[in-house]
């Protein structure tokens, strides 16, 4: 089935791409006064839009469009270079650059080019992102095309990485680490992820082996920054699916950025299979103001307020689903209503201090305060019939056999209000040829949570049992929880050249966490080898991944908390190259990873929509393996495209998860399930996100956003044991959007009014699932009076048409 999608896209494009011809092709290396490369210096054409990063061997490309201009050449912690270029015709020209160090630049010692080399991380090309076609609309939709990360769900800004719960992603702003809500349950009630995308200067994603400086997470880190702008601006983003504010004033020495954001995604729920009033709102302020006293001493503040309600009024439901020989029908009138909400508030103040050059020391200091609110009601009233097979004029429409006629029942008014503190200090020396690097942290997290909800399915017409004293429902909760936890970490690492094309990185981190009262140690390890080349790096991890317990892992689904529970523990290790290859007309990068990681502690899940329920109790080990691809270049000048395929297996055996059942003869026999599926174990990943021209045009584009994630396991919330004997079918998703830049230095006549205003004026048309694919998120299970269960599919978004504009003011000083 993929292979016939890719097969019509191929020839669609085929018939609509060209490609555009650039007039004048710079290339070159960037390097530093000992002629070692620079990774990710920009390179851009000031008056044009045309902007690079240079590759891991500090090589760049990049197009102009007229035969006279001028590159600026930006590194943070180097003074900026200015190249004039005047050619008379067009063609392609050398030039490599050297940058100098800026003495008087804070941070410089963290950007040097053993620090590049030295990580495991992936830079996300932030250009890309107002041209990603997304339903969510959130920074983390990007994510879910890179290497090792899995999809199955567009409407959540939640991910898996590797094998890993929701849970085990680390996320920081301008180092700041971020925690999220632990409510939400469906991707629907999720609103504004903490990221403003249109704040983002900088980012890096690792997907494993990540240095000790990050914390106790077991799988993926995403890195953001927020950094100083070159120049006053204002940007608007509106669309049917919502609309964006953002503005950045700039002063000697100080800059502010504003950020406003506004989401409503009732067309999309709309078109899904649980019909009525959706009403979800969304909406938060983001506030950075960074002012430097001196060279050596700068003070910046971060303001959040993110505010959100879910509101639904469900009317009916119908969904077909099965083979042609079975086919089955599920029709529901409900009554009742569903309203989640949620707020979030806080910040956080970072001094930064440099009283020596090469010597740079940060106290960091956050708070967050979050409320989250779920209350639902509904009643459910369905008819379950299998239809007779064939087609006729109304498709599947002739009830062959009834399977149950009943009602379910929801019911909750939960509540969570939770509050994190953290204090840091953290320091960077450059000696010599060693990047030191240490930082210690303090941080209190409170939990007030009060569950009250039950859940009831009766497909019988009545409801057992019951005795004169209590009436007994299915999942019956009401629990009222307080906990505070104090956690206590500290790293140290080094990084330092072994010899001129080897260097090593070695680091250890310490936690400590009252919860337990347990002390973890997590050495780490990477080794970085760049052959005389230049256009090669080689690395190798290996380390200790150590997750302590959180109050979503204590507390198991019916409220009750294991205080005692252990922290979660891994040993990974990875091998990867990066090969930089001219080929196709373009400069081509070329990723290859492949790692293992084993767990001796694990607490298990099982996972209802993006809802996580830990199996608080219970302990697991398991396996994780697999290898990333990616390749990606500008197949198109200042367009730049990927593909990548990721393959692993995951599994877990949980301690102790023996049962007993009669045999064919009668008798009772244990059995031991030993290693099954994890809940993520997504065998195949694979995207391709690619950008082109239309009409020979430089001012129309395409961008095309295609996924594939193969079969989730899952199992029956009714099972007295945790299998993988039933599967969430592939998700398959194309998403297509079509632009238009009326203002492009390329355009060949410039509307005047919009010429006269605005900068930048782009017109988005966006088309979401394409193919119109029914992807499943999850399942209702329902049993019939012969005690069999049915697995009723809940279905995500269909095809969804989407238009947005985004407005660059001119700058009027």
């Amino acid at each position: 089935m993929l292979k016939t999608y890719l097969s019509i896209l191929v020839l669609l494009l085929s018939c609509a791409l060209v490609n555009a011809q650039p007039m004048v092709r710079v290339t070159g290396m960037v390097g530093d006064a000992k002629s070692d490369p620079l990774q990710q210096v920009t390179v851009s054409i000031l008056g044009q839009q045309e902007s690079t990063l240079t590759a891991a061997d500090g090589t760049y490309t990049i197009y102009a469009k007229t035969t006279s201009f001028t590159i600026k050449y930006n590194l943070l912690g180097y003074k900026p270079v200015l190249l004039k270029i005047n050619e008379k015709v067009a063609g392609r020209l050398i030039r490599n650059i050297t940058l100098i160090p800026n003495i008087n630049e804070l941070e410089q010692v963290t950007v040097t080019n053993r620090q590049n080399q030295l990580t495991n991380t992936s830079t996300i090309n932030i250009a890309d992102l107002p041209a990603l076609p997304s339903v969510s609309g959130n920074f983390e939709a990007i994510l879910k095309t890179l290497p090792g990360v899995s999809t199955n769900n567009e409407l959540s800004s939640q991910y898996s990485v590797r094998g890993g719960s929701f849970d085990e992603n680390l996320l920081y702003v301008n180092d700041v680490e971020i925690n999220r809500p632990v409510l939400i349950r469906n991707g629907q009630q999720e609103g504004l992820s903490f990221i403003n995308g249109d704040l983002v200067t900088r980012a890096k994603f690792s997907a494993g082996g990540f240095e000790a400086r990050y914390g106790d997470k077991l799988s993926s880190v995403l890195d953001v920054r927020y950094d100083r702008p070159d120049s006053n601006q204002l940007l608007l983003t509106t669309g049917l699916l919502g609309t964006s504010l953002t503005a950045k004033y700039v002063q000697p020495k100080s800059y502010l950025l504003v950020g406003l954001r506004y989401k409503n995604n009732s067309n999309v729920l709309n078109q899904q299979d649980n019909k009525g009033s959706y009403n979800p709102n969304f909406g938060d302020a983001q506030v950075l103001y960074q002012y430097s006293f001196s060279d050596r001493f700068s003070l910046s503040a971060l303001g959040n307020f993110n505010v959100g309600q879910f509101k639904l009024v469900p009317e009916d439901r119908e969904t077909q689903f099965g083979t042609l020989d079975t086919q089955l029908r599920l029709n529901i009138a409900y009554n009742g209503q569903e309203i989640d909400s949620y707020r979030t508030s806080g910040g956080a103040v970072t001094a930064t201090l440099s009283p020596q050059p090469n010597l740079v020391i940060k106290w960091i200091n956050s708070y967050f305060n979050t409320k989250e609110r779920e209350r639902f009601d509904i009643e459910g009233r369905y008819i379950f019939d299998e239809l007779e097979p064939g087609f006729n004029s109304g498709g599947f429409t002739t009830v062959r056999a009834n399977r149950g006629i009943g009602t379910y029942l929801n019911y909750a008014r939960n509540s969570l209000n939770s509050q994190a503190y953290s204090s840091e200090v953290k320091l960077e020396q450059n000696f010599n040829n060693h990047l030191f690097s240490w930082g210690a942290r303090f941080e209190y997290n409170n939990f007030r949570d009060e569950l009250n909800e039950y859940h009831l399915t009766d497909s019988a017409g009545y409801i057992l049992p019951y005795d004169s004293k209590k009436f007994y429902v299915d999942q019956a909760i009401s629990v009222k929880n307080k906990v505070d936890i104090f956690n206590y970490t500290a790293f140290i690492q080094d990084s330092y050249s072994l010899t001129k094309n080897t260097d090593l990185q070695i680091g250890v981190r310490g936690n400590y966490n009252s919860l337990n009262s347990q002390f973890l140690l997590s050495p780490r390890l990477l080794l970085a080898y760049r052959p005389p080349s230049n256009n090669k790096i080689i690395r190798f991890t290996a380390g200790v991944y150590q997750q302590a317990p959180t109050y979503r892992s204590i507390r198991a689904y019916d409220g009750t908390l294991f205080l005692d529970q252990k922290a979660q523990r891994s040993y990974n290790t990875s091998a990867s190259f990066d090969y930089a290859f001219d080929g196709l007309g373009t400069r081509l990068k070329f990723s290859a990873e492949a790692y293992f990681k084993y767990a001796d502690r694990l607490i298990p899940y099982v996972i209802d929509n993006v809802r996580i329920k830990y199996l608080s109790d219970q302990v697991a080990k398991g396996h994780t393996y697999g290898a990333d691809f990616s390749v990606g270049g500008e197949f198109v000048k200042d367009l730049v495209s990927y593909f990548r395929l990721s393959l692993m297996k995951a599994d877990q055996d949980i301690i102790g998860d023996s049962y007993t059942k009669k045999d064919a003869s009668g008798q009772l026999v244990t059995l031991y399930p030993g290693y099954l599926k994890r809940p993520t174990d997504q065998r195949v990943n694979f995207s391709i996100f690619f950008q082109d021209r239309l009409l020979k045009s430089p001012t129309y584009k395409v961008h095309l956003n295609l996924l594939y994630g193969s079969r989730l396991p899952i199992g029956s919330p009714q099972s007295d044991h945790y299998s993988d004997d039933f599967q969430i079918p592939a998700y398959k998703r194309v998403d297509i959007g079509f632009s238009k830049d009326f203002l492009d230095d390329a355009a060949l006549r410039k509307p005047k009014l919009l010429d006269r205003y605005f900068s930048s004026f782009i017109a988005y048309f966006e088309v979401f699932n394409l193919l119109n694919v029914n992807n499943t998120v999850s399942y209702l299970w329902l049993k019939d009076v012969d005690n069999v269960h049915y697995a009723v599919p809940n279905y995500l978004t269909g095809r969804q048409f989407n238009f947005k504009l985004i407005l660059k003011f001119k700058n009027r000083q």
